[in-house]
């Protein structure tokens, strides 16, 4: 029998089995949460089973005539598992949270509930995944007992490597291309393929198996050895993935590629003890192994701290491209090999050696199956500990120092046992352990410093880290810079605060503000809320600032978090005393399901999209589950980030969303966020003014430079009608749990520095395209009083449209304000030539100026006072001396200014056709003019028509403004247009 065509199916089975429990785990976290002990219960049921499975055939391995055809038989029933898994997972886990829960009420049944459901979905599975190495090795060493050591080494070797492969091409293919229902039904037939394959060639196979003698003396031993070893592994595992996340971001990507290295890692160490595992004595060598594991996982804390350096230069030096991104990811894994690599090396030499050892010491063919079910035993023990004690408790460098611990102990025991002197090797390991604990310490600063989004560490090493913890989900900083004391988790900000009584409020501040008083305003009866997400607490504080509220509830994943936060008072001080709020610790999801508790308010304010885990509270099958908390005509309020991001990813959360809710409107709190305000019931006309009359709130506001309804208004983005033929346009699926589009490509995104903040830009185009398209809003006027437009840019444009009014139309010139250069030059200009009659007729620029001077008064300013502008160059004695065509166009300027739809229309189409010459800047102004009045009186067709004759030459085609007029006109056909003319 040919052994070589057996590590050829193994590696086939590590790379399904490797999918298997990439997958499994996301399906079992959109159920059980992401909390810490949702994760700790996934690994536990999929090692348990996998323990489970070996442990069994370490009991009846040598009682089957062929090892090889049980283990077609596992591989073939792991197979029709998966292809039956995700309608049995979500019909079942859609009963629990729609009856099974609600009727159990309390959490501790709920969780119970979650647990057992979990186990009876991948448990049975898990347990045949667990017999597989078992019953491969067990077909191999009776084919070859002289080579038992090498065979298992093999074994190890194509397992591990072919599970690197399966978690890269899962992570970065499979699921993108098929979704994980899709990702599960190709590991399906993998399978089945391999089942058939070693069924054929296992046929008639009939080996003597190899029978256990006596016990040997060291069975005891090295079964421990396997426990705990296998619990420092993981302890290695968490500490390195937590500390790497805070150099290569905590993105989903980024957690497969330091699990590929990992376990790229492993394999390599059974590689490479393949040639000496036969020939040497195996508790000798493995002795050294282990001492030299311990040791190689010590240095880790020095390289990982140059590792921070090394991400900077690469930062500075990749592009932000697709092949930039690749880099970047190659990078990564190179940046996570020189952490892990000596360390895992040494653990994959561990058990092939720890299994050849019992086996030559009388444990027989069973001696695979013991050591494979202790190992994976202490490997469910240190994921325990790891997160729930080490962590929080020793922190990150306390946890990799105790799993270096444990592994020199067991050498030094394993050294002692052999008879070796132990003088050298224990002052070895006493000096690099206290070296480490006592000389050395991860640098705070670089760890708050973001380098994987920004690379540069120079503005985190003035920052004075006021709190520095390792939580058991995330590692949690607060850090006070030099404008504003920032959140940080794993290294990137989850929002900042100028802590100051006075100066300039960032977007942070005023999105976590808004966030709160938006909704209020909305639904200023509401009573309860619930917020997803403390953050700084500044959402909750100003929610507890209305009196109307009687109840906020806050649910946070990470109880650091939330401590971090109190760092924050007294700007949040709300958040912690008012005795109408309270803080939950636990996930979303499943915080909904165990207590059924229903709200008038849901915000959820969860961290950005890219951060592994996240993306799940932006699908449609979280909103299901959200949607029954709400009362009748309850808000949900989905926060959302333009910054590092692709519209394409807005649309699709939007389409997610709308898939659930019938109505929505989309407020931009910032010129970088986006809120998303959902119900059942039709959403009010505009927000209330009544939150100003709450004196609380209403300081809150003005510290954000929010006075006035108006205020509250310029932030309308627009209504579900008007922003879905725009989500059309891009041709994208809605985001989902089993198809997450987002978590697939928003760390891409925000590598590539990509924007949607033109979505904001709807409302600050030349055209008021919104008022045209959505006349009945009311148009309360903006106030202009503060410069700066505290990250808002529709404020600064209200300023300036103020002042460009009042430069040309009243008698005493307005005060002087910061004015861009080139518009008061375009405004100089069309007052001197038109307004005031001067030279009129002289051929210069005076036309482009009044373009330039129309888009800044029009759009911003209420019908009468922008019509001023125009009524007075229409009368002005000159005005009949002008070319005709420049009539036309101030005619036109003032068609806008007055909302008159038919005579935007009828002037920008006939310019359009008359105007072959004209600058693309202003052709873009005559087709987004004549294609809103079009669709305003709605003539589709005529629009249409406009957009095929003209709209191939426009240079902002392919922007938000004009896909949303475009696909207004039909939406049927635009979203192929649109990739057409993007290809």
């Amino acid at each position: 029998m040919s052994r070589g065509a057996f590590y050829v199916l193994f590696t086939a089975s590590g790379f399904a089995g490797l999918i298997y429990e990439s997958i499994w785990t996301q399906y079992l976290r959109l159920f059980l949460g992401h909390a810490a002990y949702a994760q700790s219960l996934v690994l536990a049921v999929f090692m348990g089973g996998m323990a489970l499975g070996a442990g069994w055939c370490a009991r009846r391995s040598e009682r089957l005539k062929n090892p090889l055809v049980a283990y077609a038989v596992a591989e073939a029933l792991v197979g029709l598992a998966a292809l039956g898994f995700h309608p049995l997972f979500a019909g079942a886990t859609d009963w629990a949270f729609e009856r099974l829960l609600p009727a159990l009420g309390g959490e501790w049944l709920s969780l119970g509930a979650k647990l057992a459901l979990a186990c009876l979905l991948i448990l049975p599975q898990s347990v045949l995944l667990g017999m597989t190495f078992p019953l491969m090795s067990a077909g191999l060493a009776r084919a070859a007992p002289s080579a038992l050591g090498n065979s298992l080494a093999m074994l190890y070797f194509t397992n591990s490597i072919g599970g690197a492969a399966g978690v890269l091409a899962s992570g970065f293919f499979l699921v993108d291309a098929l979704g994980l229902p899709g990702t599960l039904q190709v590991a399906g037939v993998l399978n089945l393929g391999i089942a058939a394959t070693v069924g054929v060639l296992a046929r008639g196979v009939r080996e003597v198996p190899l029978a256990a003698a006596a016990r040997g003396s060291a069975a005891g031993l090295l079964l421990a050895v396997a426990f705990f070893t296998g619990a420092a592994s993981f302890f290695y595992e968490i500490g390195w993935i937590r500390m790497l996340s805070l150099v290569l971001g905590a993105s989903t990507h980024s957690f497969e590629l330091m699990l590929a290295t990992f376990i790229g890692g492993l394999a390599l160490g059974g590689l490479a003890v393949r040639g000496r595992i036969d020939g040497a004595e195996p508790l000798r060598l493995l002795a050294g192994v282990q001492v030299a594991m311990g040791l190689a996982a010590l240095a880790t804390l020095p390289v990982y701290d140059a590792s921070f350096s090394l991400m900077e230069a690469l930062m500075q030096g990749l592009a932000r491209s697709e092949n930039g991104y690749r880099l970047f990811n190659l990078s990564g894994a190179a940046i996570a090999a020189l952490v892990m690599l000596p360390a895992t090396f040494c653990a994959g030499m561990t058990l092939p050696l720890l299994t050849a050892a019992l086996a030559r010491g009388g444990g027989g063919e069973r001696a695979i199956g013991r050591v494979y079910a202790a190992n994976t035993f202490g490997a469910i023990a240190g994921v325990i500990v790891a997160v729930h004690v080490g962590l929080p408790a020793l922190g990150l460098k306390g946890t990799l120092a105790a799993g270096a611990a444990i592994d020199m102990a067991l050498g030094l025991v394993l050294l002692r046992h052999g008879g070796a002197r132990l003088a050298w090797p224990a002052a070895l390991c006493a000096v690099a352990l206290g070296a480490v604990s006592f000389g050395f310490e991860l640098d705070a600063n670089k760890m708050t410093s973001g380098v994987f989004r920004h690379g540069e560490l120079a503005s985190s090493r003035e920052a004075q880290v006021l709190f520095n913890r390792d939580g058991k989900t995330a590692t949690v900083h607060l850090v006070r810079y030099a404008d504003a004391t920032s959140l940080r988790t794993n290294g990137k900000s989850d929002g900042s605060i100028n802590m100051a009584p006075a100066g300039e409020r960032g977007s942070d501040e005023i999105t976590m503000v808004l966030t709160a008083a938006i909704p209020l305003a909305l639904r200023p009866e509401a009573r309860s809320a619930a917020v997803i997400g403390i953050g700084t607490g500044l959402t909750t504080h100003t929610l507890l600032q209305s009196f109307a509220l009687e109840r906020v509830e806050t649910i946070e994943i990470e109880r650091t978090m939330a401590e971090a936060a109190r760092g924050f008072a007294p700007r949040n001080s709300n958040a912690f005393a008012d005795p109408r709020g309270q803080i939950l610790i636990d996930d979303a999801k499943s915080f909904f399901s165990a207590h059924g508790r229903r709200y008038d308010l849901i915000i959820s304010e969860p961290s950005n999209p890219w951060v592994s885990g996240v993306s799940s509270l932006f699908t449609r099958e979280f909103y299901r589950r959200v949607r029954p908390h709400l009362e009748p005509r309850g808000l949900l309020v989905q926060w959302f980030q333009l910054y590092e991001i692709e519209p394409a990813l807005v649309a699709s959360v939007l389409r997610a969303l709308g898939e659930v809710f019938p109505h929505y409107a989309v407020y931009a709190p910032s010129d970088h966020d986006l809120l998303i305000v959902a119900s059942d019931a039709p959403l009010p006309a505009g927000p209330s003014a009544a939150v100003f009359d709450q004196p609380a709130l209403a300081r809150e506001l003005f510290t954000i430079h929010v006075l006035s309804a108006g205020d509250l208004d310029a932030r309308y983005v627009g209504s579900r009608a008007t922003l879905e033929p725009l989500v059309a346009s891009y041709g994208v699926a809605a985001n989902s749990d089993y198809f997450p589009l987002l978590d697939l490509n928003a760390a891409r995104s925000r590598f590539m520095e990509q924007s949607a903040s033109e979505l904001v830009a709807l409302g600050t185009q030349g055209v008021p395209l919104l008022e045209m398209l959505e006349p009945s809003r009311p148009a309360r006027p903006v106030n202009p009083l503060f410069e700066g437009a505290y990250a808002f840019e529709r404020v600064n444009h209200a300023r300036l449209a103020w002042y460009a009014r009042n430069l040309l139309v009243n008698a005493v010139p307005p005060a002087p304000q910061a004015v861009p250069t080139q518009l008061e030059k375009d405004l100089e200009l069309f007052k001197l030539r038109v307004l005031e009659c001067r030279e009129p007729a002289r051929y210069d620029v005076w036309l482009h100026s009044a373009l330039r001077a129309a888009q800044v008064i029009n759009p911003f300013l209420a019908r009468d006072d922008a019509r001023a502008v125009w009524l007075r160059a229409l009368r002005a004695p000159c005005f009949g001396t002008l070319q005709g065509y420049q009539r036309e166009w101030l005619q036109l300027f003032d068609a806008v200014a007055a909302r008159d739809a038919a005579r935007m229309a009828e002037l920008a189409a006939l310019l359009l056709e008359t105007q072959i010459d004209a600058s693309r800047e202003a052709r873009d102004y005559l087709l987004a003019a004549a294609l809103a009045g079009r669709l305003a009186r709605g003539e589709r067709d005529a629009a249409l028509e406009l957009w095929q004759r003209h709209g191939t030459r426009a240079r902002l085609a392919g922007t938000p403004a004009f896909r949303l007029l475009r696909c207004h006109a039909r939406v049927a056909d635009c979203a192929q247009e649109f990739a057409q003319a993007a290809r």
